[in-house]
C-alpha cells in the first residue's frame, strides 16, 4: 500500500490540511481543503484533484482537536485505502533550537511551547494542530517544519540588534518567518531559471502577512521580519517597521497595557489600520476612498524601500520573485514596485503583468521578474517524507 501524508496548518479560525501520495520526486497532491470559521460558524472545503469541489457548513462550533477529527473522519471515508504514514505540521516558531525539521515528541513539545510569546498569534493554533493530530493517530510519526528554520546561518551583522551582546547570546535576535514558502520558491526558481536561481535573489512574499528575502545561491542572506512576525513590511493587520520610541511613548505616555498594545500592533495596524476600511488589497484595491488608496501607496513604499535595502546586502539583484496572495494577484502592487525601482534595471511588460503571467518583466528589462505561486504544503509534505524515511521518498 503507497504511503499517504497528510499535511496540517492551524490557524486562529482555521485547519488547512492536504493529502499526498509520498512520491519518489516531489509529493504527489491527492486534495486540499480546510475547515473554516471556527469558534463561529464552520464551513468545510474541499478541492480534490481533478474532481469535484465540496464546500458545506458543518452546523456547530468546532475547537481545534475538533475539526482535526473531523477533517481524517472525512479523509478515511473518502479515501479508506489510504494508509496515512505520516502527518506534516507548520509551525511558526522553531528559535535558535530547531533548524530543520523533527519528529514531534514530549520533549519537543515542552519546547515548542516556550516560543509562543515569540508568536502569540500562529504558535498556540500550530500546537493545538500537533496535539489533536497526536490524538488521533497517536501511533502515526508527526513532523514539525519550521517557517523560521530557512533563516538559521545569517550572518551576525543579519542576525542580531544592537542591544547589549548578552541578549544575542540568549537568543534575542531576527529569526525571519515564512521560511517554507521561501524554501519552496528557490527549489521551483532551480527549475524555472537555474541560472538566475544561482544568483542574487529576491523573493517578495507579499500576503495577509508580508516579508522580503535575499538569496544567493538559493539559501537565505537576510530577510525583513525579524524576533517577531511583526518587523519589516506593513501587513493586512501587523504594523511593520516601527520605531520602539513610539511603543515607549505609547506604553508610558498614553497609558497603554501590554496586551492593548499587542492587540494594537497585531490586529488594529497594517492595511486595516491605515484605510480604515479593510486589510484585503483587494477590497482597498476596489475603493475610490483616499485613505484605501493611501494604504496601498504605503505598502508599495515600503516594499520598494526594502528591496533596495535588501539589494544592497547581496551585492546586487539578479531576480525578483512576487508570490502570495497579493504578489501573485495584485497587478498594480507588483507595477508599483517595480516602477519605483526601474533604476536597478527593472522593467514590467504591462500585458504580462495584467495577466498575471509568470514572466512579467519586459524584453528590455535588465532583472527577470517572476510571478511564482508558492506551495507552502508541498514543501512540508516533503520535508515530512524526508524525516519520517518513507520508503516512496528514496526509490
Amino acid at each position: 500500500m503507497a504511503d499517504r501524508v497528510v499535511t496540517l496548518n492551524a490557524g486562529s479560525s482555521s485547519v488547512k490540511f492536504a493529502l499526498f501520495a509520498a512520491d519518489a520526486d516531489w509529493p504527489r497532491l491527492i486534495v486540499t481543503g480546510a475547515i473554516e470559521g471556527l469558534g463561529a460558524k464552520p464551513r468545510f472545503r474541499v478541492d480534490v484533484v481533478d474532481g469535484e469541489a465540496h464546500d458545506a457548513p458543518l452546523g456547530r462550533k468546532l475547537t481545534h482537536r475538533r475539526a482535526i477529527a473531523a477533517i481524517f473522519e472525512w479523509i478515511e471515508d473518502a479515501y479508506p485505502a489510504a494508509a496515512i504514514s505520516a502527518i506534516g505540521h507548520r509551525v511558526v516558531h522553531g528559535g535558535l533550537r530547531f533548524s530543520a525539521p523533527v519528529i514531534v515528541d514530549a520533549e519537543t513539545l515542552t519546547a515548542l511551547r516556550e516560543f509562543i510569546p515569540l508568536a502569540p498569534l500562529h504558535q498556540p493554533h500550530n500546537l493545538a494542530g500537533i496535539e489533536g493530530a497526536c490524538e488521533a493517530f497517536p501511533h502515526v510519526p508527526q513532523v514539525a517544519c519550521f517557517d523560521t528554520a530557512f533563516h538559521r546561518g545569517h550572518a551576525f551583522v543579519d542576525d542580531a540588534y544592537a542591544l547589549p551582546y548578552s541578549y544575542y547570546e540568549r537568543g534575542l535576535r531576527r529569526f525571519g518567518f515564512h521560511g517554507l514558502s521561501y524554501e519552496y520558491i528557490a527549489r521551483r526558481l532551480r527549475a524555472i531559471d537555474p541560472i538566475h536561481a544561482e544568483g542574487g535573489v529576491i523573493v517578495a512574499h507579499l500576503g495577509n502577512g508580508a516579508s522580503l528575502c535575499a538569496m544567493k545561491g538559493g539559501r537565505s542572506i537576510a530577510t525583513t521580519m525579524g524576533f517577531s512576525a511583526l518587523e519589516g513590511l506593513p501587513m493586512g493587520t501587523r504594523c511593520g517597521e516601527i520605531d520602539p520610541g513610539l511603543l515607549l511613548y505609547l506604553l508610558e505616555s498614553e497609558g497603554m497595557t501590554p496586551d492593548e498594545l499587542s492587540h494594537l500592533l497585531y490586529e488594529r495596524s497594517g492595511l486595516l489600520g491605515l484605510s480604515g476600511l479593510s486589510h484585503d488589497m483587494r477590497a482597498l484595491e476596489a475603493s475610490e476612498e483616499p485613505r484605501a488608496q493611501a494604504a496601498i501607496a504605503y505598502f508599495i513604499h515600503r516594499t520598494k524601500m526594502e528591496i533596495a535595502a535588501l539589494t544592497a546586502v547581496i551585492g546586487g539583484l539578479d531576480a525578483l520573485v512576487f508570490t502570495a496572495g497579493i504578489g501573485e494577484r495584485s497587478p498594480r502592487v507588483r507595477a508599483g514596485v517595480v516602477e519605483g525601482l526601474a533604476w536597478l534595471g527593472l522593467a514590467l511588460d504591462a500585458t504580462a503583468n495584467a495577466r498575471n503571467n509568470p514572466i512579467v518583466s519586459a524584453s528590455r528589462s535588465r532583472v527577470p521578474v517572476f510571478v511564482t505561486p508558492t506551495d507552502e504544503e508541498a514543501m512540508i509534505a516533503r520535508h515530512t517524507i524526508e524525516t519520517a524515511g518513507l520508503s516512496d521518498a528514496g526509490r
